[in-house]
């Protein structure tokens, strides 16, 4: 048994928080977007919750927990959505929130503590020299920098820069070792693959370098159409035109915006599917063109409206905030995340419409994928039974559209179907005893793993942990 006790008291003068209702708010993320993982989650609990301030609190955090065998599971700022903070076996929450500090801002490049609000840094950086992150997530007035390389892999921004997992979206990290000693390694290159998305199982971020870009006053627009696979047709040849600067292209599909988008509903059209944009201001003309040559009708756009006060960005439209948007109005509401590969990604979309009609509504994210225009999926799914649910993930599988599981905890369940032998080897190497975000990396308590036959380990593996 570990004895969180003496762990306080080892951690002196280091800000440690155990009331219980406390702890358990730092041990939740927003894994309830999935049925299935609140059903399974909904008990998890860490036993402590220690807020580091320096690398060095960081540091003997580390180095008290594994002389205790106390497990460490870090946390930014809890925007995940299925479980990717949350502590299955207990232990500590690494709450990183506090180290938050603008360090460097550079041409091309920022340097920031691991803490720091994603809207912040871009307000500072902005601010400074006029550059702003390549892309966020939706989340990005909550999300720390550090919980996005940890957890996310893309986002507003990806449709002209990709993803975390493209060489150059990383530049550096700063990883902390979960060892006696624990180790400061600077990681570069290939080497981010190790910690990049890896839930913090293998090695606790202090610090990012970050590549910018020129920050545009981007202009929020809607364009509406009566038919769902008309928007579709719309965004990709937005997505294609390579002489117009936009940040964000998302198709979603009726009757999403006008229920679901609240503060919008005055500027929107009962039954209409829309497509979410942002363009820079300079690209505004040319827009307008290819919008009236693809016969939309513009419903919103920002530099049109008095006031922007009460109305989201329209980031906070897209990504997984359409999720949230359809959870608050309606709590059946479930999601997947889909892959539509090119080059016959519509054609993909077209067949899941047709398939699944008004049981999956539509929601595309526009994007490039190993330097490809594509479509990635976040479609709403009116939640049944888990039965149905994974039925509906067979059929996208079967009709050649790859699902990125939200109703896995595990890194490999959630997405790769694979083990990952580079984030296994340095777990390995960093992680000795196992004790970082225990239960989330399946290679690691169970290297012959059959992911094809696989589908109850979430169940079997919480189990297990519950138990130990």
């Amino acid at each position: 048994m570990v004895d969180y006790a003496l762990i306080k008291k080892d951690l002196e003068g280091i800000a440690v928080e155990d009331h219980p209702a406390l702890v358990k708010q730092k041990s939740r993320d927003f894994y309830w977007y999935s049925p299935i993982l609140k059903s399974q989650l909904d008990n998890v609990t860490a036993d402590l919750v220690v807020s580091p301030v320096t690398e060095e609190e960081v540091i003997r955090t580390l180095k008290v927990a594994y002389a205790h065998g106390a497990p460490i599971t870090p946390r930014g700022g809890g925007t995940g959505n299925y479980g990717q903070a949350m502590p299955l076996s207990g232990g500590i929450i690494l709450n990183m929130a506090n180290m938050n500090k603008v360090k460097q801002i550079l041409p091309g490049r920022v340097i920031a503590e691991t803490g720091v609000i994603i809207s912040e840094l871009d307000k500072q950086t902005k601010a400074h020299s006029g550059q702003e992150l390549r892309f966020h997530p939706s989340t990005a007035q909550t999300a720390t920098i550090g919980g996005f390389i940890a957890g996310g892999s893309g986002g507003v921004g990806s449709i002209t820069w990709g993803g975390l997992r493209d060489l150059g979206n990383i530049l550096r990290l700063r990883v902390i070792t979960m060892e006696a000693e624990p180790r400061i390694l600077d990681l570069t290159g290939w080497d981010l693959q190790k910690v990049s998305h890896a839930y913090g199982t293998n090695g606790i971020i202090t610090e990012v370098e970050m590549p910018l870009a020129p920050a545009y006053d981007w202009v929020d627009v809607i364009v509406g159409y009566d038919d769902f696979m008309d928007a579709v047709g719309f965004a990709d040849a937005l997505a294609h035109s390579n002489g117009l600067l936009v940040k964000e292209i998302a198709p979603i599909a009726a009757p999403a915006p006008f229920d679901y988008f609240t503060r919008h509903k005055p500027y929107l059209k009962e039954g209409q599917s829309v497509v979410v944009i942002m363009a820079a201001p300079h690209s505004m003309g040319p827009f307008e063109a290819l919008v009236s040559r693809y016969k939309g009708d513009i419903r919103f756009r920002s530099d049109k409206v008095e006031s922007m006060k009460g109305i989201p960005h329209a980031y906070e439209l897209a990504w997984n905030h359409t999720t949230l948007r359809a959870l608050k109005i309606d709590p059946s509401i479930t999601y997947l995340q889909v892959q539509y590969p090119a080059p016959d990604h519509v054609a993909k979309v077209r067949k899941t419409v047709e398939t699944f009609h008004g049981e999956v509504i539509g929601h595309l994210e526009f994007m490039r994928f190993d330097g490809t225009i594509q479509c990635s999926g976040l479609p709403m799914v009116r939640y049944t039974t888990a039965e149905r649910l994974e039925e509906i993930i067979r059929i996208h599988e079967d009709l050649g559209c790859p699902i990125f599981n939200p109703h896995r905890y595990t890194l490999e369940e959630g997405g790769m179907k694979q083990t990952d032998t580079v984030q296994l080897a340095f777990k390995k190497e960093t992680d000795p005893k196992g004790l970082l975000n225990p239960g989330k990396m399946i290679a690691w308590d169970n290297p012959d793993f059959d992911f094809k036959a696989g589908k109850n380990y979430l169940f079997q593996g919480l189990a297990a942990f519950m138990e130990a």
